[in-house]
């Protein structure tokens, strides 16, 4: 239905701003961010119809090689019909303004079989259904770089958390968060991270959609301004092969109907955790492999899974272990109901978040349905490598997928996630995986870093 009241008050700030051009934006299979762009002549009817696109958008690989895929191509589109309540106008550049679009079937103007947004809208509609409402904060990490030629080259050489990392980066760091304040994100805490140049600025939960809209935001936002100060800001999952990876950390909980009561801590529960958290961390982990091709999708983060890398190489969950796959992190002093959480680690920002996000939930609202029991023996109180073969073995805590192609066959084969993500959004997003890696196996590893540097 169309909210006339939501679409008057659009108009009148976007105008009142100095807006002449929005955006609509989308994130597409492959985690780019597409969209175009209304006149602000245009906004009142655009609101209402949306923006013509074609249904081929959806089978376009990261190198924009069109894959072939029934129900996409050049005959048919659908609308980007933008949700009112994302509108924000950017700080960073005072005549433009954005809003995050549903993707619509331009002839039943439901929503498309094909939109990653409307995957997690019906995640959480099942959530909803048996009385969980969800909030998540996803966090990544990314680096600032000066482009040399054909070649970048990090802002500094700082340690890690050194706070010498932090004088070259003062500016455009700055900038960001005041953008992103401006913009209605809440800011938590700021870092530098163990590569040359590479950042953490972690921010405030959110309810799962709009933390994944959120996600889309923050990334406009750093690489424009990091752009305005002559850098690059890249959130490649390994775009220096030398330097630690840029994980995209997903932090989850689960409230009642209300959002009152976070219904993932237990004061008397084993780590102050409820069964239902319990249930929800032997969801994830049963589907694990599976969710890596979700969460990892691209050919640049099986660079970053590796042993030792903090990176959680391997399928195990455990109190504050930075090496597990589903860390339990120790809640804030004071605030220990609020601030519960599980934190989902193999992740980066090549995934698109809503696809990603609504993938973990799913999940764990699997291990909740089924009243799953997490393995005892996959609980890792150290580092994985340190166990040898045999005992990992024994514990059953197996490597994730090494390889793009093995992640693809895990989400094959899982009973759960391809079927809930709908046939078309399945198949042409498991056809741009299979495209990318087609296209990057045959060429070497610096050609593939080169062309996901600048991506995400």
């Amino acid at each position: 239905m169309v909210n006339n009241e939501a679409h008057a008050e659009i108009l009148r700030r976007a105008t009142d701003a100095g807006a002449h051009l929005i955006s609509f934006l989308w994130c597409d299979n492959g985690g780019i961010i597409r969209g175009k762009a209304t006149h602000i002549d245009g906004l009142q009817s655009r609101l209402r119809t949306g923006i013509g696109t074609t249904t081929a958008m959806q089978a376009m690989s990261d190198m924009d090689q069109l894959q072939v895929v029934s129900g996409t191509g050049p005959a048919g589109e659908f609308r980007l019909v933008p949700d009112p309540s994302t509108f924000t106008h950017l700080p960073y550049a005072p005549k433009r303004a954005l809003m995050l679009c549903d993707l619509i079937a331009a002839d039943t103007r439901a929503p498309w079989q094909a939109c990653p947004r409307d995957f997690l809208k019906r995640v959480l509609a099942q959530a909803q259904d048996i009385g969980l409402s969800f909030q998540a904060s996803m966090e990544p990490e990314w680096y600032l770089a000066y482009q040399d030629g054909d070649d970048y080259r990090p802002i500094d050489q700082s340690l890690d958390n050194s706070s010498l990392g932090m004088t070259p980066a003062q500016e455009v760091i700055d900038e960001i968060i005041e953008a992103l304040v401006a913009q209605g994100i809440g800011i938590e805490q700021y870092h530098t991270e163990l590569g040359h140049g590479q950042q953490e600025l972690s921010i405030t939960h959110a309810p799962a959609l709009r933390a994944a809209d959120n996600h889309l935001i923050y990334r406009e936002t750093v690489r424009n301004i990091a752009y305005k100060h002559g850098l690059i800001a890249s959130f490649a999952p390994k775009p220096f092969p030398d330097q630690a990876g840029n994980g995209l950390h997903i932090h989850i909980s689960a409230w009642d109907a209300a959002a009152q009561t976070n219904l993932f801590y237990d004061p008397a529960g084993d780590q102050s955790l409820s069964k239902a958290a319990w249930h929800f961390i032997a969801g994830v982990m049963a589907h694990l492999p599976a969710l890596i091709a979700l969460t990892c999708p691209s050919m640049n983060s099986y660079r970053r899974l590796s042993p030792g890398s903090w990176s959680t190489a391997y399928a195990c969950y455990g109190p504050d272990n930075r090496e597990a796959a589903l860390r339990i992190p120790s809640p804030f002093w004071g605030a220990e109901m609020a601030s519960t959480n599980l934190e989902f680690r193999p992740a980066d920002s090549s995934s698109n978040p809503y696809i990603a996000l609504g993938g973990v939930i799913l999940a764990g609202i699997d291990g909740i349905r089924r009243q799953l029991a997490p393995r005892p023996e996959q609980r890792i109180d150290t580092d994985p490598t340190l166990l040898n073969p045999q005992d990992l073995a024994e514990r059953g805590v197996h490597r994730l997928p090494r390889a793009l192609p093995d992640a693809i066959r895990a989400l094959e084969n899982d009973p759960l996630l391809l079927p809930a993500m709908g046939d078309l959004l399945a198949r042409s997003y498991l056809a741009i995986r299979r495209a990318d890696w087609q296209h990057f196996s045959q060429r070497d590893a610096a050609y593939e870093i080169k062309h996901h540097f600048h991506k995400w």
